[in-house]
């Protein structure tokens, strides 16, 4: 099997090409190797979508480590779930990842 097509840092298929490729790592079945090694790459896997995304939609954000919470409305502060989005702390709605979504 050959490997996928390279694209630029900058290029959506890039980062779905690596979220693919922490994906099938993730779902792999490596004797010795521990679950949550595993699950951490499904989460690199997600994380790397959402910045495909990101990119796609034309959102700035830092090129650096960005985990996913990092990424989520809620990330700032944690809301209560009954709140309203009109309640919600203002900095609960402009995360990077919500502007992608709108």
């Amino acid at each position: 099997m050959n490997p996928p097509e390279r694209f630029p840092p900058d290029d959506p298929r890039e980062w779905l090409n690596r979220a693919r490729s922490s994906l099938a790592i993730a779902k792999s079945r490596i004797p010795d190797v521990y679950l949550e090694d595993l699950c951490f790459k499904a989460r690199q896997a997600a994380e790397k979508a959402i910045k495909a995304v990101m990119i796609k939609r034309g959102v700035d954000f830092p090129y650096m480590y960005m985990t996913l919470p990092d990424c989520l409305p809620c990330s700032k502060k944690r809301t209560n779930r009954s709140q309203t989005s009109s309640d919600r702390p203002e900095s609960s709605l402009d995360s990077p990842l919500s502007l992608a979504i709108r």
